[in-house]
């Protein structure tokens, strides 16, 4: 039965859910997308947020869809949070750790190989705006919404990434999981900022996976939640309780990365050792913009003068962060070296954080 030479490729390839849901838009999810854009919660998101229409609707990009097959990879175990991390150090969200994506892409390829094969069209989505991955697999039953908003998978929580192939053949879609969080709320209060709103709604304009991705300054009142993130933010999958099995299974994290290094390598080595990273236009510059914020919030004497280094920067971005940091540290020379910096500056963005002013 191809259906289930699908499911054991998946598996065999370590995907830990596998459903197929038929090829109609997610009407329900595009009116809450509408929604949220409509009362601000999407802030400037873009990826589905793009096109809803689009990213709703499979057959809007591939009209002979019929099915759409969703998958789920984990991604946990193989790290962990050490109780105490060095001073000077970065944390990374898990999922960017490595690109784990290479793994869940070669599960999807293979089942669409195989569906070609057969003589049926397929095409892959995996970290795609054109479709909205966890819609596909809250409707193929891999998983239940959970009320951070991330998609909840037996076995391993919410500690997974999701894909979906979608293909003409016609197969036998599968039940939505009768699954909820009940009444359990431990995503909520996790969140350093109180993103998650409500159960089930996400206020993006608070959330801190999306202001470390996002272009542009990072706003002031979430400055200090940073703490010593570089990329993402795993409060409220490490607080979920069904993704506790996963984390008690994993190993020691890798080495974390260091603000001097992030501030002080050259462009085309930050790209090597993070370009799998979502980095607007393919720049490492939100990578300084986020280490100067990680500075100001460590404040070890050994980061102040290379954040004071970066008052001169030729990108007013990281002139601005710098100014906020050096400010943190709250001594002589940083005030002396700002007040040096502001008599040279010509931009009003960069002034205003240089006298401790809301941009």
């Amino acid at each position: 039965m191809l259906r289930k030479r699908l499911n054991d490729i998946a598996t065999d390839r370590g995907c830990i859910g596998f459903g197929v849901t038929t090829a109609e838009p997610f009407d329900d999810v595009a009116r809450t997308m509408a929604e949220g854009r409509a009362e601000g919660l999407s802030g400037d998101l873009a990826f589905t947020y793009t096109d809803i229409a689009v990213a709703t609707d499979p057959r809007a990009t591939h009209p002979w869809a019929e099915s759409v097959i969703s998958v789920a990879h984990p991604y946990v175990p193989g790290t962990a949070e050490v109780s105490e991390p060095a001073s000077g150090t970065l944390a990374v969200a898990r999922f960017a750790e490595t690109d784990h994506y290479v793994a869940l892409r070669g599960a999807l390829e293979a089942v669409a190989s195989t569906l070609q094969d057969e003589g049926f069209r397929a095409a892959v989505f995996a970290d795609d705006s054109r479709l909205v991955d966890r819609a596909a697999a809250v409707r193929a039953g891999v998983g239940w919404w959970g009320k951070s908003t991330m998609v909840l998978v037996p076995g391993a929580g919410p500690w997974v990434l999701l894909g979906s192939v979608v293909t003409d053949a016609e197969l036998a879609a599968d039940d939505e999981m009768r699954r909820s969080c009940g009444t359990c709320t431990a995503c909520m209060p996790a969140c350093p900022t109180g993103a998650i709103v409500a159960p089930g709604v996400l206020d993006v304009t608070r959330c801190l996976a999306y202001w470390l991705q996002a272009p542009g300054l990072i706003p002031q009142e979430l400055r200090s939640a940073v703490g010593d993130r570089l990329y993402g933010c795993d409060d409220c999958l490490t607080a979920c309780p069904p993704g506790q099995p996963a984390l008690a299974r994993s190993v020691d994290l890798p080495v974390r990365p260091q603000i001097k290094h992030i501030l002080g390598a050259a462009d085309q080595t930050l790209l090597a050792e993070y370009g799998h990273f979502y980095l607007p236009g393919r720049r490492p510059r939100i990578l300084r913009r986020n280490a100067l914020v990680a500075a100001g919030n460590d404040r070890s004497p050994g980061l102040r003068n290379v954040v004071i280094g970066y008052l001169g920067h030729p990108d007013w971005l990281l002139r601005a962060h710098a100014a906020w940091a050096s400010a943190q540290f709250g001594d002589t020379t940083s005030e002396a070296a700002l007040s040096a910096a502001l008599a040279s500056e010509d931009d009003a963005r960069v002034r205003a954080e240089m006298e401790g002013r809301s941009v």
